[in-house]
């Protein structure tokens, strides 16, 4: 059977050191009130990758920052970090997403040659990614920026996701990074998607910031069969489907009469990783917006 890259469960886990004992190496540093602090959680924890969440923010010093930190703590937005601990092991960061680290940690910009940083910019253009994708090697513990977005930790296991735009964080660089172009220009142009997005290969483990929490993901694995989107919601997808936009009836007439017009097309063996709630949500401010 297939095997596909995995979201972990949003269990929550002690705060010990997410390195196997037998890898524990000895740290000449020690960072206080972050593991040990009463208003932080482990939300999640996959191999050297953490994903702190801060159930409060206690930094408010006027009425008006106490009233919106309380509405945001009700409606389950609070701020979230990635801790990212390296046991003489390299991982790859998403351009300025780096707020401070600590270690023998060595910073290099990932580009090979001149070919590669023309290839870098080339890439950027076509995704809208950042061309420099700094790569962090060594020994330590790198805590990124923090955000209201989402983190979500997926287990690549040999295969090959691609991965809407302005999702990717981070990831072990185990996992080749690379331009995938869609199959057809009508795919880019009728579906509301860019020709060109990034996607990671092989096997490792990746960290996305996505716009919803990993249990409102609704997940379709096909076998060589088909799905229609009627929207660009679809966060990421096995990069063995084919995509493209069809009509959603067999004829003119049909489409019109659903009321759907044009649909994404999923095709062939593979799975893809849909946000429902996303259009409902984009809809909805957009109607309130005077």
């Amino acid at each position: 059977m297939r095997r596909i890259p995995k979201l972990r469960s949003r269990t929550a886990y002690a705060f010990t050191t997410s390195l196997p004992a037998e890898e524990k190496i000895n740290m000449a540093y020690t960072i206080n009130n972050l593991k040990d602090n009463s208003n932080v959680v482990i939300k999640e924890q996959l191999g050297g990758f953490s994903v702190i969440e801060y159930k409060e923010d206690l930094s408010s010093t006027t009425l008006a920052e106490a009233q919106s930190n309380f509405f945001m703590s009700k409606s389950n937005m609070r701020n979230k970090q990635l801790m990212i601990e390296l046991n003489n092991s390299e991982v790859t960061l998403s351009a300025g997403a780096m707020q401070y680290m600590v270690g023998n940690i060595e910073m290099t910009s990932g580009v090979k040659g001149v070919g590669g940083l023309m290839r870098n910019i080339v890439s950027s253009a076509a995704t809208g990614t950042s061309a420099i994708k700094p790569l962090y090697k060594g020994t330590g513990t790198i805590l990124l920026e923090t955000t209201y977005k989402y983190l979500w930790l997926i287990d690549v296991d040999n295969d090959h996701i691609v991965i809407d735009d302005g999702l990717f964080l981070a990831c072990e660089s185990s996992l080749q990074l690379a331009v995938t172009a869609r199959k057809s220009l009508s795919s880019a142009a009728l579906g509301g998607e860019g020709l060109f997005n990034l996607s990671a290969k092989g096997k490792g483990i990746l960290a996305l910031e996505a716009p919803i929490p990993s249990e409102e993901a609704v997940v379709i694995e096909l076998q060589n069969d088909v799905l229609k989107v009627d929207g660009n919601f679809a966060l990421m997808w096995s990069n063995t489907l084919d995509f493209t936009v069809e009509k959603s009836g067999k004829t003119r007439l049909g489409s019109a009469a659903s009321g759907e017009g044009l649909v994404n097309v999923y095709r062939g063996t593979g799975t893809v990783w849909l946000a429902p709630l996303t259009s409902y949500r984009n809809s909805l401010f957009q109607a309130n917006t005077p």
